[in-house]
Protein backbone atom coordinates (compact mmCIF):
# COMPACT_ATOMS: atom_id res chain seq x y z
CA UNK A 1 0.00 0.00 0.00
CA UNK A 2 1.67 3.58 -0.91
CA UNK A 3 1.18 6.36 2.04
CA UNK A 4 2.25 10.04 0.14
CA UNK A 5 4.74 11.26 2.36
CA UNK A 6 5.83 7.70 3.91
CA UNK A 7 9.57 7.89 4.77
CA UNK A 8 11.27 4.83 4.52
CA UNK A 9 14.94 4.27 6.09
CA UNK A 10 17.33 1.90 5.51
CA UNK A 11 20.74 0.97 6.80
CA UNK A 12 23.75 -2.06 6.59
CA UNK A 13 27.08 -2.60 7.65
CA UNK A 14 30.27 -3.88 6.45
CA UNK A 15 33.21 -4.25 8.24
CA UNK A 16 37.00 -3.74 5.74
CA UNK A 17 40.23 -5.03 7.13
CA UNK A 18 42.91 -4.92 4.41
CA UNK A 19 41.54 -5.84 1.19
CA UNK A 20 39.05 -8.30 3.13
CA UNK A 21 35.12 -7.48 3.54
CA UNK A 22 33.43 -9.18 6.54
CA UNK A 23 29.96 -9.11 6.36
CA UNK A 24 27.77 -11.12 9.01
CA UNK A 25 29.36 -14.27 10.39
CA UNK A 26 27.24 -17.29 8.95
CA UNK A 27 28.32 -19.55 12.13
CA UNK A 28 30.98 -20.18 15.12
CA UNK A 29 33.72 -20.83 13.00
CA UNK A 30 33.42 -17.70 10.56
CA UNK A 31 32.98 -15.73 13.67
CA UNK A 32 35.75 -16.99 15.10
CA UNK A 33 37.83 -16.52 12.30
CA UNK A 34 36.96 -12.57 11.60
CA UNK A 35 37.86 -12.12 15.23
CA UNK A 36 40.96 -13.78 14.84
CA UNK A 37 41.72 -11.33 11.92
CA UNK A 38 40.51 -8.37 13.59
CA UNK A 39 42.52 -9.04 16.58
CA UNK A 40 45.36 -6.06 17.23
CA UNK A 41 44.28 -4.31 13.90
CA UNK A 42 42.62 -1.07 12.59
CA UNK A 43 39.64 -1.81 10.42
CA UNK A 44 36.96 0.34 8.53
CA UNK A 45 33.00 -0.09 8.67
CA UNK A 46 31.17 1.21 6.32
CA UNK A 47 27.38 1.87 7.17
CA UNK A 48 25.51 2.86 3.79
CA UNK A 49 21.79 4.45 4.84
CA UNK A 50 18.93 5.40 2.62
CA UNK A 51 16.14 7.24 2.66
CA UNK A 52 13.13 7.29 0.29
CA UNK A 53 10.15 9.23 0.52
CA UNK A 54 7.67 10.13 -2.52
CA UNK A 55 9.79 8.58 -5.29
CA UNK A 56 12.63 10.20 -4.08
CA UNK A 57 16.02 8.36 -3.05
CA UNK A 58 18.72 9.76 -1.17
CA UNK A 59 21.78 8.05 0.42
CA UNK A 60 25.39 8.22 2.28
CA UNK A 61 28.20 6.44 3.13
CA UNK A 62 29.92 6.55 6.96
CA UNK A 63 33.50 5.23 7.11
CA UNK A 64 34.26 4.90 10.91
CA UNK A 65 37.79 3.66 11.19
CA UNK A 66 38.10 1.02 14.76
CA UNK A 67 40.91 -0.36 15.98
CA UNK A 68 40.85 -3.43 18.46
CA UNK A 69 43.04 -4.19 21.05
CA UNK A 70 45.32 -8.22 20.53
CA UNK A 71 42.82 -10.61 21.73
CA UNK A 72 43.71 -13.84 23.16
CA UNK A 73 42.11 -17.50 22.29
CA UNK A 74 40.41 -17.57 25.15
CA UNK A 75 38.70 -13.83 24.89
CA UNK A 76 37.65 -14.90 21.03
CA UNK A 77 36.12 -18.14 22.85
CA UNK A 78 34.12 -16.69 25.63
CA UNK A 79 32.55 -14.05 23.12
CA UNK A 80 31.81 -16.19 20.52
CA UNK A 81 30.04 -18.51 23.16
CA UNK A 82 27.86 -15.56 24.00
CA UNK A 83 26.28 -15.19 20.88
CA UNK A 84 26.24 -11.61 20.55
CA UNK A 85 28.20 -11.84 16.91
CA UNK A 86 25.46 -13.28 15.61
CA UNK A 87 23.81 -10.71 12.73
CA UNK A 88 26.58 -8.73 12.59
CA UNK A 89 29.03 -7.65 10.37
CA UNK A 90 32.44 -8.07 11.63
CA UNK A 91 31.23 -11.04 14.31
CA UNK A 92 31.15 -8.21 16.78
CA UNK A 93 28.87 -5.42 18.03
CA UNK A 94 30.46 -2.24 19.55
CA UNK A 95 27.38 -1.67 21.73
CA UNK A 96 27.64 -5.09 23.84
CA UNK A 97 30.54 -6.74 25.37
CA UNK A 98 32.88 -6.80 22.06
CA UNK A 99 33.09 -2.99 23.16
CA UNK A 100 35.63 -4.16 25.55
CA UNK A 101 38.14 -5.10 22.51
CA UNK A 102 37.70 -1.47 20.70
CA UNK A 103 40.72 0.71 21.74
CA UNK A 104 39.88 3.65 19.55
CA UNK A 105 37.62 4.87 17.16
CA UNK A 106 37.66 7.45 14.82
CA UNK A 107 34.70 8.85 13.24
CA UNK A 108 30.35 7.55 13.88
CA UNK A 109 30.32 5.56 16.82
CA UNK A 110 26.12 5.67 16.28
CA UNK A 111 27.17 4.13 12.60
CA UNK A 112 29.63 1.25 13.35
CA UNK A 113 26.01 0.13 15.77
CA UNK A 114 24.02 0.12 12.44
CA UNK A 115 22.64 3.50 11.79
CA UNK A 116 24.71 6.61 11.19
CA UNK A 117 22.55 9.15 13.13
CA UNK A 118 24.33 12.53 11.44
CA UNK A 119 23.84 11.30 8.14
CA UNK A 120 20.56 9.39 8.45
CA UNK A 121 18.69 13.22 9.98
CA UNK A 122 20.61 14.91 6.93
CA UNK A 123 18.85 12.94 4.14
CA UNK A 124 15.68 12.71 6.46
CA UNK A 125 16.02 16.72 6.15
CA UNK A 126 16.75 16.42 2.68
CA UNK A 127 13.60 14.78 1.52
CA UNK A 128 11.32 17.60 3.79
CA UNK A 129 11.13 15.33 6.83
CA UNK A 130 10.88 17.65 10.46
CA UNK A 131 10.33 15.44 13.81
Amino acid sequence: MRRPGAVVIAADTVVAVGRRFLEKAADEAEATRFLKLLSGRNHRVFTGVAVVRDGKLSSRVSETRVAFKPLSDHEIATYVATGDWRGKAGAYGIQGPAGAFVQRIVGSHPSVMGLPLYEAVQLLHGVGWRP
